[in-house]
């Protein structure tokens, strides 16, 4: 992908027009090489954000191959991770997360007009550090002898995109604060897991996402409570109803506090969540 080096700005791309291309891709690591040239030209001021245009949605959205095949989770069967085939297809299912992880973050760019320039510089820069993730994992399930679309998957993160494109409110409370901080949560036991079978190159990885995973979370939590404020809302309440009115999955522990508490959520959060741990 290249972009214009002219000082005259109408030259320059518009950075929420590419974000819905490179969202339409249908491959993925071709995706994820173009998310991190598009995030550092916007932030270079070489990919303009335009942020009243409106665009349109296409059909095709998103974009990803034709494998793998799509189900319901409860039909995905769990391996132990003491052999090589159990690690496999776990790294499979993080490359599957990571791969919607990078969909997720270019649908709010391109999706939601009228945000201030940050918002879609935070969600370009999400774009491209998933990107990363996925590269990672991809090339690491490579050495295992397979390629992503290898193991079926399951499409409950664009799903929820998909109950939650009308709301940007909903989108920023129940992807970001929800979905990816289950993450946070699920990081350390399955990074335990994998050090435990002697896999300390997939251990790394997950040391790598999990920072990563903290600061993207972070940008959520900006997001919703700049949201709430603009709308004088207060963020607790207005949580709980949008995430009964979208059908958001129910909290469950264990919760990796320190996490959650770097990532922006506040101490009435943390507490109501220490009560659902028990």
């Amino acid at each position: 992908m290249s972009f214009s080096m002219s000082t005259d700005s109408s030259s320059f791309p518009c950075a929420r027009q590419t974000a819905l291309d490179i969202l339409r891709e249908r491959d993925p690591q071709t995706k994820a090489t173009r998310a991190r040239p598009l995030y550092d030209a916007a932030r270079d001021g070489k990919a303009v954000i335009e942020p009243s245009l409106q665009l349109s949605e296409p059909a095709d959205l998103p974009g990803r191959p034709e494998r793998p095949p799509l189900v319901e989770p409860g039909s995905l069967k769990r391996r132990g991770m003491q052999s090589e085939a159990g690690r496999a297809v776990l790294l499979h299912a993080l490359a599957h997360i990571e791969f919607n992880a990078i969909n997720l973050a270019l649908d709010a760019v391109w999706r939601f007009a009228s945000m201030p320039d940050d918002f879609y510089l935070d969600w370009l820069k999400v774009a491209a550090e998933e990107a990363h993730h996925f590269s990672l994992l991809n090339t690491r399930l490579g050495e295992f002898g397979h390629v992503y679309g290898d193991f079926p998957a399951h499409d409950g993160l664009w799903e929820m995109a998909e109950r939650t494109c009308g709301d940007v409110l909903a989108r920023m409370a129940l992807v970001p604060r929800t979905l990816e901080a289950r993450g946070l949560d699920a990081s350390p036991p399955i990074r335990k897991r994998l050090a435990q079978a002697g896999d300390h190159a997939s251990a790394a990885i997950l040391d790598v996402i999990l920072e990563d995973e903290i600061g993207h979370v972070l940008i959520g939590n900006r997001w919703f409570r700049h949201l709430c404020d603009a709308a004088g809302a207060d963020p607790h309440p207005t949580y709980a109803r949008l995430a009964e009115q979208y059908h958001a999955p129910k909290l469950r522990g264990p919760f990796n506090f320190e996490a959650r508490r770097d990532a922006g959520f506040d101490e009435a959060e943390l507490r109501a969540l220490a009560g659902l741990d028990g």
